[in-house]
């Protein structure tokens, strides 16, 4: 019965891959939806120093680990500052970070990121000298170097402070240069992992009946809702990155789950394309108080033996909204049928996250709800 299933599903596709490229059918490449395991990147991160601040740096009697950095640096350059009372503030402790990919080779340049650790104000004008970039094992994969390059700034005076960006924090390009690479040999590998970024069954099983068609043999078999496993046909082995892109160029319907995410802090507000309500009348009403002091000035008339008093005066305003109605959501309505209902009874994001929670609550919501 499964063969037979998955036979219905490959003819399904071959029919959905002769309609045109506009239609719902054909919506999305495998290469926006999925990564191949094993060709990932590495995160790299190291620690070191910048110089050349123009008095913004860290203060040495307070960043201690910026002190000790220092004099270590000047220590292995044969300077000795050990018994020297350092107060420069031109040098800040910083964090560089990398990303490395897994077909990166020995001399291939990356972009890193330098973020200030201490009490620096200001990275501009800065140069950050040999730093080891480190993976997870600590083993130095890179070695980064130059200036940096910082996209906010800071002005100060006696009275004002102005600052637009993080000036603590910055880019070099072409930073770091590879010194060792990683050994990872797409040749030697039996079959290829292609994991969804989304994981969801359907979608997988599309994925594999959509590569069968390509290739004309059944080879791709969803493993999981995240991974789809295709075996190597001994015919490409010697063409893999062929066969990496005439995969990532397929074209499928990825299904996702009804769900309808909340921010409550920012008041945001992302339904699914799927997210149905059952029958359910909807209304909403608020009670809004507004109280308004304006005190009024009583002075006495002219050369009285009076004294000038402040008079409270309060104003008081209730609205009730009575205007508001009672809303009926018929069975199975789409999102633009419930934000439009919603919107018709004059309800913003904060009241409409009350709403949903309680229409979940009720049991007419179909989909997860997710807040966060």
């Amino acid at each position: 019965m499964r063969q037979i299933a998955r036979l219905l599903l490959f003819v399904v596709c071959a029919a959905c891959s002769a309609l045109p490229s506009g239609t719902a059918f054909a919506s999305v490449r495998i290469k926006d939806i999925a990564d191949f395991a094993g060709a990932r990147d590495n995160m790299l991160v190291g620690y070191g120093l910048v110089v050349g601040l123009n008095g913004t740096g860290d203060d040495l009697t307070r960043s201690i680990f910026t002190r000790e950095s220092l004099i270590g640096m000047l220590e292995r350059l044969g300077v000795n500052a050990r018994d020297t009372n350092l107060r420069a503030k031109n040098v800040a402790a910083v964090m560089v970070t990398a990303t490395m990919s897994s077909f990166a080779r020995q001399g291939t340049h990356l972009d890193i990121s330098v973020s200030a650790m201490g009490d620096a104000q200001n990275l501009q004008g800065g140069t950050l000298v040999v730093t080891p970039l480190l993976g997870a094992y600590g083993e130095v994969y890179a070695v980064a170097q130059g200036e940096v390059t910082v996209a906010g700034f800071s002005a100060r005076g006696q009275g004002a402070v102005v600052v637009k960006g993080v000036p603590t924090a910055g880019r070099i390009a072409n930073g770091a240069i590879v010194e060792r690479e990683l050994a990872f040999d797409m040749r030697a590998m039996p079959y290829l992992n292609i994991s969804l970024r989304n994981p969801d069954f359907t979608t997988a099983e599309r994925m594999a009946a959509a590569i069968d068609m390509a290739l004309g043999l059944p080879l791709a078999a969803a493993v999981d809702s995240n991974t789809v496993r295709l075996t190597i046909p001994q015919a490409r082995r010697g063409d893999l990155v062929g066969l990496i892109t005439q995969i990532e160029q397929l074209r499928i319907e990825p299904d996702q789950v009804a769900r309808v995410v909340i921010n409550e802090a920012d008041g945001v507000i992302v339904m699914g394309e799927n997210v149905r309500i059952s029958t359910v009348a909807v209304a909403q009403g608020s009670l809004t108080v507004r109280i308004t002091e304006t005190p009024q000035v009583s002075q006495p008339a002219p050369l009285s033996n009076g004294r000038t008093t402040v008079t409270p005066k309060t104003n008081i305003e209730v609205d009730e909204k009575n205007n508001r109605r009672l809303a009926v959501l018929p069975q199975g309505v789409t999102i633009q049928e419930l934000v439009g209902s919603l919107n018709a009874l004059g309800i913003g994001p904060r009241d409409m996250i009350a709403i949903l929670q309680t229409i979940k609550s009720a049991g007419a919501m179909q989909a997860d709800l997710e807040i966060r």
